[in-house]
């Protein structure tokens, strides 16, 4: 029999399709990574997520080689189109840093009628100071591209011209600096790359700061219980007071 199936496929007589999920599987999530990572920086949030019967998008996107605007076009109308194709009737959204930054821009010119509830992890949400100290070095343009000199913190810049979106938002942001030389030109608590201050939005419905780096938030895995309790929910947990 297989033999048979191999020879139908090689013949062009039977076509191989993308797999469909259950259709008892209608709650889709669209995981979106950061600035110069790939879709294996959110591999143990997307095993989490599938492992309480999400549908889970989690593919990489270009993020070093197009400005916000296409990018956020892009990788969302992929992602949409698979929660669609696979009958979902709620999407929802993880984000880490720049994949944040998509979500925000997409929604300035699109409704998603079936908009469920947005996680994001460390968001440049006002920008980085680090964009603003690295933006005129030639090899920093060079290797993380347009989208890096789109994140300063300039009050005509992107992150500020973009505005609130409805939706229930989470926002989950680090205190530790991973990259402590970045941290002195930063003001306040940051997580090496954003400042508490910048990763806050006036629409958000909850926050919360814990003791990780930009880099590696995304793998903490009491921050993946964090993103799974709000999705649920529509807020993230605390432990009870003594």
């Amino acid at each position: 029999m297989k033999v048979l199936f191999h020879l139908l496929l090689l013949s062009g007589l039977l076509v191989a399709s993308a797999p469909v999920y259950s259709a008892t599987q209608q709650e889709c999530v669209i995981v979106l990574h950061g600035l110069g990572r790939t879709a294996f920086s959110m591999r143990l949030i997307e095993k989490a997520l599938s492992g309480e019967d999400y549908l889970v998008w989690n593919e990489g996107y270009p993020s070093t080689s197009g400005a916000i605007e296409e990018l956020s076009e892009t990788a969302i109308t992929d992602g949409l189109r698979f929660c669609e194709l696979n009958n979902s009737r709620t999407v929802h959204f993880v984000t880490h840093s720049l994949g944040g930054i998509l979500v925000r821009q997409y929604l300035q010119h699109h409704t998603i009628s079936n908009l469920g509830r947005v996680v994001m992890l460390s968001p440049p949400n006002h920008g980085s100071e680090v964009a603003d100290l690295l933006k005129d070095y030639t090899i920093y343009r060079f290797i993380l591209g347009p989208a890096a000199l789109q994140l300063g913190t300039e009050d005509d810049g992107l992150t500020e011209q973009l505005a609130p979106v409805k939706g229930e938002i989470g926002i989950i942001t680090g205190v530790s600096s991973s990259d402590p030389w970045f941290s002195p030109v930063i003001p306040g608590d940051d997580d090496g790359k954003v400042s508490v201050e910048s990763a806050k939005l006036d629409e958000m419905s909850d926050f919360m700061t814990v003791p990780n780096g930009h880099t590696f938030i995304m793998r903490d895995e009491t921050v993946i219980d964090q993103i799974l309790y709000f999705l649920r929910e529509g807020t993230f947990y605390r432990a009870a007071t003594p």
